[in-house]
């Protein structure tokens, strides 16, 4: 799961760009401040160039969009499906060439065949389609836990429309993104050893600043001016994932942003609470992906992630590709999206959740970003990795994984602190049995995004 937009750094048609690529509408103004954050005597060392590469007319067509986005409601319910799915499911196979292969749509949209990332993955061309002017095409890559990594195209007016969805999900928490000229409007944190870094300006925003940092100290002259820098910044909101926000519990920062929004991966309430008694500003745990963008965000009074997107129709299906009823769990499949380059048709994301239509938006609870995973207890019954999520939900833990090997042995690997691991095991002894075999270690840092819940049981009746 990702969701922030795509490094717009290397368009199909431009292998080096040059600034007046990367900033086609940019003022004097812009300039100053992008010459502010690369050059200030604390800024990171930035190891990469990229910009928003909106035309002026692109930017006119950008803030209709969000404008739209603001005040557009998600107003589909079960058994009665989006205004827009049917000609839409239309456009896809008369433009798109793996579409267009099967023919005519079927009568019944769910006799549609689904896709997934592994579909993708073989040949991303096949889903491209063919209207897309291929001289402002872009595209990005996405590593791939599934064993599934994706090239995917898109578009500079796609990455700037990601800002839409950030809005309205801010909007819910009674926040109003007012950054402009000559100030900085976000931060992009990472926590890695290599890191794509870089900073731009937003032009439907009067160019308020963006950078892209790794908190990683490599990429820094001296680690304590990541502090500094953020500091002197005072950028309105902060985006990163868990792993960067818990570095950034480390730093001694003064600054609050107005708000964190938390993507990628995810985020326990323990590590949530944390950083919002620091921070003293809401932290948004958005439900995203590179596929799709931002898809929800977490509401705890409304008890669940509540869709953001007007053009996404979200199901929830069974293993043979059949919506569920509202209230089980499935696997998590989308239609629409606002990636013109690339539109979703029964795209199976290999998330589970159930749907709830009890608000006014639908929403999805019990939300699990990867496929459910059950692990065999010391007295023989099989528990979900739900319930472990569920019981380490009062710790801050930034990221972890737990493995059962063929034994029944458990392995939790967490980089949390090392003074957590009584309570992880007797938690574990809890869920397991007092006798459970089992290994609690810390880690300083886990690379990258892992698989959190894997095991090499089975919970086939016939094979255990």
């Amino acid at each position: 799961m990702e969701s922030l937009p795509p490094s717009l750094s290397s368009p199909a048609s431009d292998p080096v760009p040059t600034d007046a690529d990367r900033y086609p509408t940019l003022t004097p103004a812009g300039r100053r401040l992008l010459d502010f954050m690369k050059e200030h005597p604390h800024a990171p060392i930035y190891r990469n160039e990229s910009g928003n590469r909106l035309t002026a007319e692109e930017v006119g067509q950008v803030r209709q969009f969000e404008a739209e986005m603001a005040v557009t409601p998600i107003d589909w319910r079960p058994g009665s499906p989006p205004r827009w799915l049917e000609d839409f499911t239309r456009q896809v196979y008369a433009e798109v060439p793996h579409y267009q292969r099967l023919g005519s749509p079927p009568l019944q949209f769910t006799d549609i065949p689904t896709v997934s990332r592994a579909d993708l993955s073989r040949n991303i061309a096949a889903f491209v389609p063919d209207p897309v002017p291929l001289d402002r095409l872009i595209n990005f890559r996405t590593s791939g836990t599934s064993g599934h990594p994706l090239l995917l195209a898109s578009h500079p007016v796609v990455a700037a429309s990601y800002l839409a969805f950030h809005q309205r999900a801010l909007k819910r928490f009674g926040i109003k993104l007012l950054a402009g000229t000559g100030e900085v409007g976000v931060v992009l944190l990472g926590h890695q050893t290599t890191c794509f870094t870089y900073v731009s300006v937003t032009p439907t925003m009067g160019e308020a600043g963006l950078a892209k940092i790794n908190l990683h100290p490599a990429d820094w002259r001296d680690p304590a001016d990541r502090a500094r820098y953020l500091d002197d910044l005072k950028a309105e909101v902060y985006a990163g994932d868990p792993i960067s926000f818990a570095e950034l519990l480390n730093l001694p920062v003064q600054w609050h942003p107005k708000a964190l929004l938390s993507t990628s991966m995810a985020l326990l309430p323990g590590l949530r609470q944390r950083l919002e008694d620091r921070f003293l500003c809401p932290v948004l745990d958005l439900y995203s992906m590179n596929e799709a963008g931002p898809i929800a965000v977490a509401d705890p009074a409304a008890g669940g992630h509540v869709l953001l997107q007007p053009r996404m129709y979200v199901e929830i299906l069974d293993d043979d590709d059949q919506p569920l009823p509202p209230g089980t769990r499935g696997e998590i499949t989308l239609t629409g999206g606002f990636n013109f380059c690339l539109p979703l048709l029964r795209y199976r994301t290999g998330d589970h959740a159930a749907l709830d239509f009890s608000g006014p938006e639908p929403m999805l609870t019990g939300l699990s970003g990867r496929p459910p995973v059950r692990y065999r207890t010391r007295s023989g019954e099989w528990i979900n990795n739900i319930e472990i999520t569920h019981a380490l939900r009062p710790f801050a833990m930034p990221q972890w994984t737990v493995h059962q090997d063929m034994t029944g042995f458990v392995t939790l690997t967490h980089a949390g602190m090392d003074s957590m691991n009584p309570q992880l095991t007797e938690i574990l002894q809890t869920l397991f049995g007092a006798d459970q075999p089992l290994k609690i270690q810390q880690s300083q840092f886990l690379e990258g995004k892992v698989v959190q819940y894997t095991t090499d049981l089975t919970d086939d009746p016939a094979a255990t």
